[in-house]
């Protein structure tokens, strides 16, 4: 774990949880792709740069979620570094308690207030700052949340956030986290269409050719919204349909998984509702959906 992986002539990834990338333009500008989960992979990370004698410049950010911006204060306050970002994922940057609070639909409780949910503040430059590396391209990946993105590096390498996951990690989580169900196959479709030297997903191993993995990813939303669509053949509240989805994948439910896949299944409702595949009615006080 934290073992730096050699993918390019000028690209790296740290093996963690969450893949973190390392673009060396050179040895006095080297750029972080995300950071991380907490304080200590922050820490591990700086280890890596300084036994190669790697300066940080700065850490891009592919999106907000506390898995990835989790080592951004640590390492922006140690050595100096900017953190870029955009959207809405810069507003979450600067105000983590925003995740937690998004997820749960209101104040979250201590519960949810926790360095998995919601990482440390830090403080951000926009992607369209004239100090941006202009060599670096941003590639818009909107669905699993709500603007982010990944990057093109100038040697051909492609890091792709969270846009696409192993078939490992599709089945350990059965119902992986999306925002916008919609935006999120249109994302897939683009990056199916991608020519990179490699591709470097954070929870996928780094291959030249994803398009078997895109397809698998496709596949699994597409099952889901089966899945959903089968529960909804009598009106039912959300509840009770969180409830059947977490029973028929045999999930756990506690507070992480509770806003995780609650959220999660509600953009299905919303997406499923929006292309007529679901109705939504209210009665006695209680929004039920059905099968259309």
């Amino acid at each position: 774990m934290y073992e730096l992986v050699q993918v390019s002539e000028k690209c790296y990834y740290i093996n963690c949880p969450a893949k973190i990338g390392v673009y060396v333009a050179d040895r006095d500008n080297v750029y972080l792709v995300d950071s991380g989960n907490d304080k200590d992979a922050g820490r591990k990370v700086r280890q890596i740069l300084d036994k190669n004698g790697w300066h940080l410049t700065a850490i891009l950010n592919t999106h907000s979620n506390a898995d990835h911006i989790g080592g951004n204060k640590y390492l922006q306050g140690q050595m100096g570094c900017k953190v870029y970002s955009g959207g809405i994922e810069a507003a979450f940057t600067k105000y983590p308690v925003l995740e937690p609070s998004f997820l749960y639909g209101g104040y979250p409780c201590k519960d949810l207030r926790h360095k998995f949910l919601m990482a440390q503040e830090s403080s951000v430059t926009y992607f369209s700052d004239e100090s941006f590396p202009k060599e670096i391209e941003v590639i818009p990946l909107p669905g699993h949340f709500f603007d982010m993105v990944g990057f093109r590096m100038p040697d051909g390498v492609v890091f792709l956030a969270d846009c696409i996951s192993s078939r490992e990690t599709l089945e350990k989580y059965a119902v992986s986290f999306i925002y916008d169900v919609g935006a999120y196959l249109k994302t897939l479709d683009m990056v199916e269409g991608m020519e990179a030297a490699m591709f470097v997903s954070a929870h996928a191993e780094a291959s030249a050719d994803i398009r078997e993995l895109v397809c698998y990813n496709r596949n699994k939303v597409q099952s889901i919204a089966e899945r959903i669509l089968s529960i909804c053949e009598e009106p039912k509240c959300f509840e009770r349909i969180l409830q059947e989805v977490f029973k028929g994948y045999g999930l756990s439910m506690n507070f992480e998984q509770y806003v995780l896949v609650g959220s999660t299944v509600r953009s299905y409702l919303s997406w499923l509702k929006d292309t007529g595949k679901l109705s939504a009615e209210f009665q006695d006080s209680m929004l039920l959906w059905q099968k259309a």
